[in-house]
């Protein structure tokens, strides 16, 4: 059974290694997160280690589906600073172990976030994610709404620059007068 947790600054520290071999496996299978392969295992702990501060002062939250005591899968919440946009937050780093795809880890990572925003008073979410990737599906079945995309906007793992969708989700109050 998958559990989805939220992590803290110092438990991020903790499963740097383990969500660092997550990543490297996630860019290894073509998955577009923002890294080039190869990526080597101490870069990507140290992105990781990085990310605590922003988790211990809230700036950020990440979650971790755990599956018989093994990370399974990760998404993270990125909030902004800026005043007048206190409402809203990007979803980052949704990636799931090959091993576990196909079993509902990702939609549960995905609805974790979404409730904890909701509950937090945030009533805007927005992603980005390759257009034509196994994730577009992913979002628009969870109810995401496509809002355009633009050409060469990030590279693959490979350096191939690829087209980029954008999704945006309301929650809350905001549901009704989304357009």
């Amino acid at each position: 059974m998958t559990e989805i947790v939220p992590v803290s600054g110092p438990e991020l520290v903790t499963y740097a290694d383990e969500l660092a071999a997550l990543m490297i496996e996630a860019v290894e299978g073509g998955a577009s997160v923002g890294f080039l392969a190869p990526l080597d295992r101490a870069a990507a702990a140290a992105w990781w280690r990085e990310r605590a501060a922003a988790v211990g002062e809230g700036s950020q939250q990440v979650w971790i589906a755990r599956d018989d005591e093994r990370v399974a899968g990760t998404i993270g919440l990125v909030r902004t600073a800026l005043p007048n946009a206190r409402h809203r937050a990007e979803v980052a780093k949704l990636m799931v172990r090959p091993s576990a795809r196909g079993r509902g880890v990702g939609r549960a990572l995905l609805a974790a976030l979404e409730r904890w925003a909701s509950a937090e008073g945030l009533t805007l979410l927005v992603l980005d994610t390759e257009t034509g990737s196994d994730a577009e599906h992913l979002y628009r079945a969870a109810g995401w709404t496509e809002c355009g995309s633009v050409p060469g906007y990030a590279a693959d793992p490979y350096g191939t620059p690829r087209a980029t969708t954008f999704y945006y989700r309301t929650l809350g109050p905001a549901e009704s007068t989304a357009q």
